[in-house]
C-alpha cells in the first residue's frame, strides 16, 4: 500500500537544493531508509542520468516505496532492498549514499552501522548526506526541537536527537569528512560528508 508523509512534500524541495551540489553527475545513490518512497521517486525524476535505489528494513515501507515506483515509471528508479543500516549491507558500491530522518529515530548503532556501511560503500570524495534536526556546539536547538527530542525518547529511549560532534566523530573515525553542514527549514541540517 503507497504511503504518504506530509513531511516529505514539504523538505523535498530544500533537500534537492542540497543534491544538486553534493551528487556527482552520474552513478548509483543508495537511500538508506527510504520510508515512504516519496523522496525516492521524486529524486529519480529530478536527477534522470542517477539510478536511484531506495531501501528500508521495514517490510510495510517496502510495499509503500514498490507503490511509489511502479506509479513513478522510472526507468532509473530501481526496487527496493531491504537493508538494516546496523546490519549486512545487500549492495557493494554506490556512488552516493543519502539517509533522511533516520538517525534521529533508530539506535546509535544504526547510526554507527549507517556510516560504516557509507564508508565501505563510497569511492574517494563520494558523499554522504545525512538530513534531520542534530544538537550541539553551534547548533540552536529550537523548543520545538527539545519536545520532539523528548517525544522520541518517550516513544524509544534509544532514540533522539544526535550530538552533532559526535557523529562528526564516529564519521571521521571511518574516513568521512564533514564537507558542508546546511542550515535547513524547520531546524533541521543536512550534512554532506566525503569518503576519503
Amino acid at each position: 500500500m503507497k504511503r504518504n508523509a506530509p513531511a516529505t512534500e514539504r523538505n523535498r524541495d530544500p533537500i534537492a537544493a542540497v543534491l544538486r551540489e553534493a551528487l556527482p553527475a552520474r552513478g548509483l545513490v543508495l537511500e538508506v531508509a527510504s520510508g515512504t518512497g516519496q523522496h525516492a521517486a521524486y529524486f529519480a525524476r529530478l536527477f534522470p542520468a542517477l539510478d536511484w535505489q531506495p531501501s528500508d528494513p521495514d517490510p510495510v515501507a517496502l510495499t509503500s516505496i514498490e507503490a511509489w515506483a511502479a506509479d513513478s515509471s522510472l526507468p532509473n528508479l530501481r526496487e527496493p532492498i531491504e537493508l538494516d543500516a546496523a546490519g549486512t549491507w545487500p549492495i557493494e558500491r554506490a556512488e552516493a549514499v543519502l539517509c533522511i530522518n533516520m538517525v534521529h529515530i533508530s539506535s546509535w548503532a544504526a547510526t554507527l552501522g549507517l556510516l560504516a556501511g557509507a564508508a565501505r560503500l563510497l569511492p574517494q570524495g563520494g558523499p554522504l548526506i545525512l538530513y534531520g534536526p542534530y544538537r550541539g556546539s553551534g547548533v540552536d536547538t529550537a523548543e520545538s526541537n527539545e519536545a520532539f527530542d523528548r517525544s522520541l525518547k518517550a516513544r524509544n529511549p534509544a532514540w533522539g536527537l544526535r550530538d552533532l560532534g559526535e557523529v562528526t566523530a564516529a564519521a571521521e573515525a571511518r574516513g568521512l569528512l564533514l564537507e558542508r553542514l546546511v542550515e535547513m527549514p524547520a531546524n533541521n541540517l543536512s550534512l554532506v560528508f566525503r569518503a576519503t
